[in-house]
């Protein structure tokens, strides 16, 4: 994997992460470089089980669900110079327009992160006002130390959240009649 020469100083765009490697996972924040390190086996035992569950329920719907790696513009400009893509660990997108051959371009419907040590404050405080102001219907915020998601609902450009447990079903809010059963979720690992 060739890793781009990096400047500590210098304020990175969409249009450089295209001639990089595609074997390079990183996002952009707000122009900063930000290496995305290797998943734990929990953190992927969660994504393959919400996939499943998301995927199961939107088959032959309008909506569709990818896994990560999928960069996310959720400002996206013509010249490429948006300083900041996310690559999230799962996104939901009904508006097909916004997807192209690299990607989203726009705010998804529904984008999940599941934290771990390093991603906490990107995840729970940059991310959450990122999405926030992107208009990201629905954002959840999964925690595999405690077995809890945080659901964030988009309403009047503020997003209300509530929190959910290992014991509980989820409804996803942007796909209607769609339930998450976190008791499979989270006894995975």
């Amino acid at each position: 994997m060739a890793l781009p020469q990096l400047k500590e100083e210098e304020i990175y765009t969409y249009a450089d992460l295209l001639k990089w490697d595609e074997d390079v996972r990183a996002e952009l924040h707000d122009g900063a470089f930000v290496m995305m390190p290797p998943p734990t086996t929990k953190h992927q035992g969660i994504i393959t089980e919400l996939v499943y569950q998301l995927h199961g329920y939107s088959k032959g719907k309008k909506c569709k669900v990818f896994a990560a790696p999928l960069g996310v513009r959720l400002f996206p400009k013509m010249d490429r110079s948006d300083d900041t893509v996310f690559e999230p660990d799962i996104v939901v997108v009904c508006d097909i327009e916004k997807l192209d051959e690299r990607g989203c371009n726009g705010a998804p419907d529904l984008a999940i992160e599941i934290i771990s040590p390093s991603s906490v404050k990107y995840d729970r405080v940059y991310k959450f006002r990122k999405y926030q102001k992107a208009g990201v219907m629905e954002y959840w915020i999964v925690d595999p130390e405690t077995n809890t998601v945080q659901v964030c609902i988009l309403e009047n450009d503020r997003y209300l959240v509530s929190v959910y447990d290992e014991c509980d079903k989820v409804p996803v809010s942007v796909l209607e009649g769609c339930e998450i059963d976190l008791s499979d979720v989270f006894g995975v690992y």
